[in-house]
């Protein structure tokens, strides 16, 4: 994005520099030690660095005579790195010692946030930086302060001007690269080929091909084989067009925080490395976000444009302290995807959350579509669980806390199968990649 600086409505007076102040200080310092001072050599000397600082100030380049375009990336992943650069043209007939100064948000973690350059008459000079985002979210740009040094180096003159900006920072995506190993593999690509299909299966007869050594020996298909007197298998491949939809939790049990970040950023990652597995085999995703209340619905497509769309949706959340309402997200959804679905539900497992509120309103869903809900475990409790020698008491505490959390994590997820749905619990780092093999395995037994 490239935004040229508007016109500035105020110039500041000049301002001295440091240079000045120092020549100040060193000429006082230096008569108040000579011997026999005379205080009238100390106010000449003074009379004439305020003229110098006089005539520096009117011979310095006004500030509106240089033009400064800022070019900002619109869009930019957590945690990957993007340029944003600053042309800077002196439009004066005489050289200018110009510094511009850029007020970027700190977590845009630039690497430099000023341009100093010396600029011929007529001149302009380009200066780079790289930013890399520490977290998501929508970061305005506006004001540059463009300061331009007299000369003499004894006078400053400023003046603060406009350039409007925005910067989105979507959710991180560190998954990125196993879900593309992934769907690059042909024999995952393959999963559902070697499928047979079942009454309301999710692949379809391909062609027939010669037989090899890993073909499964089920799959020959004899009366071709008889007639061309070499072994013969039937190819399948896997259905497109499936639809696959998202809801990601953004509640109260998703603000938790597991390895210093939010549980609701590893659930992102997840929607994201799903979002691009499955467009990749040609399958439709939608995505829901909710909370207390709907907060987004990404209409269901297929195409990679579909994994940007997903991560617009998500990166203007924050987690809401409330308990989600998932009967009200859960309705929504059905109404709005009403053909056979897997449903892919985001939150967290917590007993009493799954009991009281996540239980009764997968009927919703059960009733027509296959459903997976997936859950971060943390591993900071799962050391904790695996004791040890305590030597002090409050370990042994520690890991019977732990331990009593893993075991209500069980019932949960015990009860969740029980109702009928596919639970995948994993740690941070695992869990987009859990689910997207979940998805290939459930797509290549044809539950779709």
């Amino acid at each position: 994005m490239i935004e040229p600086m508007r016109a500035s409505s105020r110039i500041a007076a000049p301002l001295p520099t440091a240079w000045f102040a120092a020549l100040v200080a060193l000429t006082g310092g230096l008569l108040f030690a000579w011997p026999g001072r005379d205080w009238s050599v100390l106010l000449l000397v003074e009379v004439v660095l305020l003229a110098l600082f006089a005539v520096d100030a009117v011979r310095c380049t006004s500030p509106r005579r240089i033009v400064v375009t800022r070019t900002a990336p619109e869009v930019v992943t957590v945690g990957d790195e993007a340029e944003l650069s600053w042309v800077v043209e002196n439009h004066s007939a005489h050289t200018a010692r110009v510094r511009v100064a850029d007020a970027l948000w700190p977590s845009l973690q630039a690497r430099r946030r000023r341009v100093d350059a010396v600029i011929a008459a007529r001149g302009r000079v380009r200066v780079r930086t790289r930013i890399q985002p520490t977290r998501r979210g929508r970061f305005p740009l506006d004001e540059v302060t463009v300061r331009v040094t007299g000369p003499l180096r004894l006078s400053n003159r400023q003046a603060n001007r406009s350039l409007p900006a925005v910067i989105r920072v979507l959710p991180a995506y560190p998954s990125r690269e196993e879900v593309l190993r992934r769907i690059r593999i042909p024999r995952v690509m393959e999963i559902g080929q070697r499928t047979i299909r079942t009454p309301g299966g999710g692949t379809e007869f391909d062609q027939l091909r010669d037989y090899r050594p890993d073909d499964e020996f089920r799959r020959i298909d004899w009366p071709t084989t008889m007639r061309l007197q070499r072994p013969i298998v039937k190819q399948y491949r896997t259905e497109r067009n499936q639809n696959v939809v998202l809801l990601l939790d953004n509640g109260r049990v998703m603000a938790g925080t597991v390895g210093e970040v939010a549980r609701v950023e590893h659930a992102m990652d997840a929607v994201l490395a799903v979002t691009h597995a499955a467009t990749g085999l040609g399958d439709r995703v939608g995505l829901v976000t909710f909370d207390r209340q709907v907060r987004s619905i990404v209409a269901s497509a297929a195409g990679t444009a579909q994994v940007r769309r997903a991560a617009e949706a998500m990166f203007m959340l924050e987690p809401e302290l409330v308990e989600s309402a998932y009967t009200d997200a859960f309705s929504a959804a059905a109404a709005r995807f009403r053909r056979r679905s897997l449903y892919i539900v985001l939150t967290d497992l917590v007993e009493a959350t799954v009991d009281q509120s996540l239980l009764p309103a997968m009927q919703i869903l059960t009733r027509t579509h296959l459903v997976v809900v997936a859950g971060v475990q943390d591993p900071t409790v799962a050391a904790w669980a695996q004791g040890g020698d305590h030597r002090w008491p409050s370990e042994a505490f520690r890991e019977a806390a732990a331990i009593g959390s893993f075991d209500q994590r069980a019932r949960a997820v015990a009860r969740l199968r029980g109702a009928g749905a596919v639970v995948v619990d994993a740690e941070p780092s695992r869990l987009g990649i859990e689910l997207v093999d979940t998805y290939l395995a459930l797509k290549a037994s044809g539950r779709l």
